[in-house]
Parts: C-alpha cells; structure tokens; sequence
C-alpha cells in the first residue's frame, strides 16, 4: 500500500454530490501510520469536499475506515473523538474569544482543566511561542498567520491521531507559510499522521511522503514526490 506500514486511515468508493453536482467520485485513497500525504490539484477538484467527506461534514457514499473500523456517516463529534481532526480552510477559529479560549474549546473532549489538558496546552504553545504572548488576545485581531498557527493548536489541543489541514498556506505570506509547514512537520517527523491539502504543491512535496493528485472530482495521479524534479514535470501530472 506505502511501504510505511499499516494503513490508519483509508477510503473506498468514496463518492459525494452537492445538488446535481458530483464533487468526488469513487475515491481510493490510504494514509499508513505516521505517513504524511499531500493532495494537491486546481481549485474545484474536490480536494477540500475529500476531507469534509472523511470527517463526515458531507454527505457521501462508500466507507471511510480508520485503524481498520468504518467510520460513522455524517457525525463529525465521532470522527473527532476516534482521533481525526481537520483544520478547515478559512481557519474557522472563533474571532470575538480569545486565544486561550479557542484553545480550550479544541480540547472540549477531555474538558478544559487537568494535567492532560496541561500538557497538551503547553505542548502547543511550546511549538508556537506567539500564541503564549497573545493568550488573551482576542483571535479575529491577530494577523493571518497567527490565527493559522490557532488554528493548527486548537486542532492539536484534540490529541489528533491523524490531522487533516486544508490550505494551511491560504493568504499567507511565504515566510509565515515556511514556518507553519515547517511544524507541521516536526510533527509528523514525531509520529503524526497528516493529510495536508495545498495550493502550493512544491511546498506540500518536501514535506509528503506520497502525494495524490485530484481533478474533477477524482484520482488522477499517485505521486513518489522524490521522483519530481522540476515544475515541468509536476505539471504533466496536472494536465495528465
């Protein structure tokens, strides 16, 4: 399947549909324990609806399973509780409460006091230093890139076991990005398992270990990124 090990998350048939519109169809995908994969493609290939099926925030046809056990349709406090968190495009963080709220609120599973709470706190902060200087910043304040990182720590205050980030790069400045994806990973380096979608493929390649391409609502292409060596070449991927 990866050559990494077991598979910890895998779809089947996989198949969504907004109206009349088939935004995924027969998707196959699989991400081995500790794997990070990178889906990339064109705006409107379904990548972002992907991993709004696998979370259960659309209604979708075919299996989702995780650690080998099918995944409940349509009930994402499940899938999050099975260890599956996304952090969605746009961020989603909550702009009138403060950082340390947001955060609280990313470990509503375990509850907001605790040593484990503790030390998944301390754990995020640890990986982004500016969110322990703007605790009680209000979160719609902050710059882009600092609520990106809010984003990604509440999504940690979870305990993901495999993390799922859509357009993590989205309005950021490069340097920011560079950081962001830098962490993320660090943190897959330490055992984390991640689905990063992302516009910016050659960024998304040196971190991936394997990487899908999407157009139009399907796979288009399976991708070794170690065997992309120029634009040219990712691009036939692209138009293949």
């Amino acid at each position: 399947m990866t050559g990494r090990g077991e598979a910890i998350l895998e779809t089947q048939a996989l198949c969504a549909r907004y109206g009349e519109v088939e935004a995924l169809r027969n998707i196959d995908v699989a991400v081995a324990e500790g794997e990070l994969v990178a889906v990339l493609g064109p705006n409107g290939a379904g990548k972002s609806t992907l991993l709004r099926s696998i979370i259960g925030l659309v209604n979708a046809s075919g299996i989702v399973r995780f650690r080998g056990h099918a995944l409940p349709p349509r009930n994402p406090v499940a899938v999050a509780r099975n260890g599956i968190v996304l952090v969605p495009e746009g961020r989603g963080i909550f702009g009138p409460m403060s950082v340390a709220e947001n955060l609280q609120l990313g470990a509503y599973v375990i509850g907001g006091r605790g040593s484990e709470f503790e030390r998944r706190h301390e754990r995020v902060l640890a990986l982004f230093p500016r969110l322990k200087e703007r605790l009680a910043q209000t979160a719609g304040s902050m710059s882009g890139g600092e609520q990106q990182m809010l984003a990604v720590g509440r999504a940690l205050m979870a305990d993901p076991q495999l993390l799922l980030l859509d357009e993590p790069s989205l309005g950021l400045a490069p340097r920011v990005t560079a950081e962001i994806l830098e962490t993320l990973g660090r943190l897959n380096r330490e055992g984390l398992s991640v689905v990063l979608v992302e516009q910016k493929a050659p960024l998304a390649l040196k971190l991936a270990h394997r990487a899908y391409v999407m157009a139009n609502g399907r796979i288009t292409a399976a991708v070794d990124p170690r065997k992309i060596k120029s634009h040219d070449e990712l691009a036939q991927y692209y138009l293949g």
